[in-house]
């Protein structure tokens, strides 16, 4: 069953408003947004800021967020800090979410930047959300139990609890979903970057954020975005430089075709960087299994560990799976030696794999960083260096032989 998304109501006009768990814990709250019913599963992110950006994050898709910050909608929604390439004809971005779960729904909106409210957006895209909620005991509750089907219901959806269980019982589980068909372009189109274009990269779009491609042009990379389903030839097509791998929502044990594409990749040699759903799918390529985690890596102050150096980035995460650990920390692959690249300081869960010859890397998190953290930035350096190296190496026609290969 997918999420059903309420009519309107006015704002002010508060309505009585259930959450209700898989396991049959009911919050009591108020409407706010659309009124209705939306299904999804029950998730919470640790930002303390950029509402706006988790609420047009792509990899949200079908997922029902709980904010542990105490007060929402305080910055209200500008038209500039949208995450959707996808916005629908919404400045401000589409909205992914299935649902928002607060404590207190700030009365107004205070910020230069600011266009309108929360809430006006939330009508306006039909988003069905609680307020008043002890999101405190809904936090503890899902850190205890895991991530779980819920819904959310207002107005008249708002009926005995049996029904509303059976409601979200009834739903598709997160396990098993694939998802990223439903968040990705149907069309390639192109970013260009402002100055002298020094590559460029096929950039499959699995659930792609806004500020991904403008971390790329920003260093002179020219962004050919493909829809989910693309194949190889479609890539050599382009004749680009490198290849990137997004984030994106569901599953990475259903995510075949994106997996095929990739083992393709490596074995014609291009330059590969992935993020998020991208790391899960290039190490599925490199041999390793996924699993779904207990409740996630969700906010913007999530501390992972660099082996390599020790480093420890504070970054921007938003994933319900992960790579399973190999048994050591090497392993052997048809296109070399791999390894972990990265931990998580807070679970020892994988955060990074990589080729040890260079030409492919991954990380678990969002180094594009909206709505922040910025200190994992510069892996588009170290991207941007990996198609500076792969491009030298044309000048002997190696790189020439490499787009023609099969």
């Amino acid at each position: 069953m997918t999420p059903h998304h309420g009519t309107t109501v006015a704002p002010g006009g508060r309505h009585p408003a259930a959450l209700v768990l898989e396991d049959g814990r009911i919050h009591r709250g108020t409407s706010f947004g659309a009124t209705g019913t939306t299904l999804g599963e029950a998730v919470f992110t640790t930002g303390m800021s950029g509402y706006q950006e988790t609420m047009t994050d792509p990899s949200y898709h079908r997922q029902i967020v709980v904010s542990t910050a105490p007060q929402i909608g305080n910055t209200g929604w500008n038209d500039e800090d949208g995450e959707s390439l996808l916005d629908g004809g919404n400045g401000g971005g589409r909205i992914w979410v299935a649902g928002l779960v607060i404590r207190d729904l700030s009365r107004r909106a205070s910020n230069h930047r600011s266009e309108r409210t929360l809430e006006d957006e939330m009508l306006a895209q039909g988003i069905v959300g609680i307020a008043d909620v002890d999101t405190r005991a809904v936090v503890r509750h899902i850190r205890e139990l895991g991530a779980m089907k819920a819904g959310i219901f207002s107005g008249d959806a708002v009926v005995d609890d049996e029904t509303m269980l059976a409601t979200v019982r009834d739903q598709e589980p997160m396990a098993g979903a694939s998802l990223a068909g439903e968040v990705s372009t149907d069309t390639p189109y192109v970013v260009e970057p402002e100055g002298d274009v020094r590559h460029s990269v096929a950039a499959l779009d699995l659930g792609i954020k806004t500020n991904t491609p403008r971390m790329l042009t920003a260093r002179g990379v020219r962004v050919h975005v493909l829809p989910s389903d693309s194949t190889l030839q479609d890539v050599l097509e382009l004749d680009v430089d490198g290849v990137f791998l997004s984030n994106g929502p569901g599953d990475p044990a259903t995510a075949d075709a994106a997996v095929h594409l990739t083992k393709e990749v490596l074995s014609q040699g291009i330059p590969f960087f992935g993020i998020c759903f991208g790391n899960q799918i290039l190490g599925r390529a490199l041999g390793l299994d996924t699993y779904k985690m207990r409740f996630g890596h969700r906010g913007i102050n999530i501390p992972v560990v660099e082996k390599a150096t020790g480093t420890v980035a504070i970054t921007s995460q938003n994933h319900g799976f992960a790579l399973r650990a190999p048994e050591s920390e090497t392993w052997e692959t048809p296109w070399g030696t791999a390894t972990v690249t990265h931990v998580c300081a807070n679970d020892g869960s994988v955060e990074g794999v990589a080729l040890t010859d260079g030409s492919a890397f991954s990380v678990q998190y969002h180094p594009e960083a909206a709505a922040g953290p910025r200190d994992a930035a510069d892996l588009f350096d170290r991207f941007v260096s990996l198609l500076d190296s792969a491009s030298g190496d044309a000048a002997d026609g190696s790189a020439d032989s490499r787009k023609g290969s099969n």
